[in-house]
């Protein structure tokens, strides 16, 4: 092999980073307020784990932080994560919203899947939680 060739099978660097990746999370340095935070992840893909086709959505995630604040780049190849895996619409919305609430405890999260047309029929997820207002 000469210098500067790859090999087909090897991964690309991106292919490891999104194989590798967790997601990150860093203090929120404003807690003296409530505020809300709102991502758009409009190239979502996952496979259909009837047909094996893809699916393709918008991830919309808005929450009000608590004490923590999610890490865009370990949010942006998290999401990535999904491309070859096959889930149902309702199961991957509800996910991320487990594995966010697991993360950053926040005071309210919602996630909602806006997945493209399939079959004729648009499927929207919505999926919220609330942290308990402390009595």
């Amino acid at each position: 092999m000469k210098k500067g060739e790859k090999l087909v099978s090897e991964k690309l660097y991106g292919e490891l980073a999104i194989e590798t990746n967790r997601l990150e999370r860093f203090e929120n340095r404003t807690q003296v307020r409530r505020y809300e935070v709102e991502f758009t992840c409009p190239e979502f893909t996952c496979i259909c784990p009837r047909s094996g086709f893809p699916d393709f959505a918008t991830i919309h995630i808005r929450y009000v932080p608590d004490r923590w604040c999610v890490e865009l780049k370990s949010l942006k190849l998290y999401i990535n994560g999904f491309r070859q895996e096959k889930v149902f619409h309702e199961d991957v919305t509800n996910r991320i919203l487990d594995d966010l609430v697991e993360l950053l405890d926040p005071h309210f999260i919602e996630v909602v899947g806006d997945f493209n047309v399939r079959g004729n029929i648009k499927t929207v997820v919505k999926a919220q939680h609330q942290k308990p207002v402390p009595t």
